[in-house]
């Protein structure tokens, strides 16, 4: 049964950690190199993430610079942030590209901080979907007279102590998210 639990810690961290990624990768007014994680371009056929064809640095605080190790490889990275759902266009100097990030709109922000939300909930569904499928084994378990019905109350005791104290990190990490979105 602790074995279960260390499952379900393990598996709720991941969806921790996908959260951290998602958010690092919401605009937030702020040049930040992560909004190209999912940004990926043709090169030679075959689709490859921007960030492994360039080198993307932080000239200023709104600006990001991405060199290609390829400069034939320029224009596809051009056309890939395009078609992105990033919303900056490119500026492409022949050599390098430049992206601008503008000031954030009072409303740009509000749907930043839905999305930011959304985020959330994904990751608290996630949270529970773990919760319920270690229960389906707890109950597995005591059908086939593994545990009794006292150590499966126990384990789905703790099984929820540990979903409630992710569930309030989810939370804590949107709230800071959108305080960040919101004080730029």
């Amino acid at each position: 049964m602790k074995e279960q639990l260390k499952i379900a810690k393990d598996k709720m961290q991941k969806t921790l950690d996908s959260l951290s990624r998602e958010f690092a990768a919401v605009r937030a007014g702020r040049a930040n190199p992560d909004v190209l994680n999912k940004v990926q371009a043709e090169y030679w056929g075959v689709m490859t993430p921007v960030t492994q064809m360039a080198s993307v640095s932080v000239t200023e605080a709104r600006t990001l610079l991405i060199q290609p190790y390829d400069a034939s490889a320029l224009k596809a990275i051009e056309k890939a942030i395009l078609t992105s759902d990033i919303g900056i266009n490119p500026n492409n100097d022949g050599k390098t590209i430049r992206l601008v990030f503008p000031q954030l709109t009072e409303e740009r922000r509000k749907e930043l901080c839905k999305t930011i939300k959304k985020y959330g909930e994904e990751s608290k569904v996630s949270v529970r979907s773990v919760r319920r499928d270690i229960m389906d084994k707890f109950k597995t378990m005591k059908k086939n007279s593994e545990i009794t019905e006292d150590d499966m109350k126990q384990g789905e005791k703790d099984l929820q102590k540990i979903v409630d104290k992710f569930c309030d990190e989810i939370d804590k990490m949107v709230a800071e998210k959108e305080k960040e979105v919101l004080s730029i």
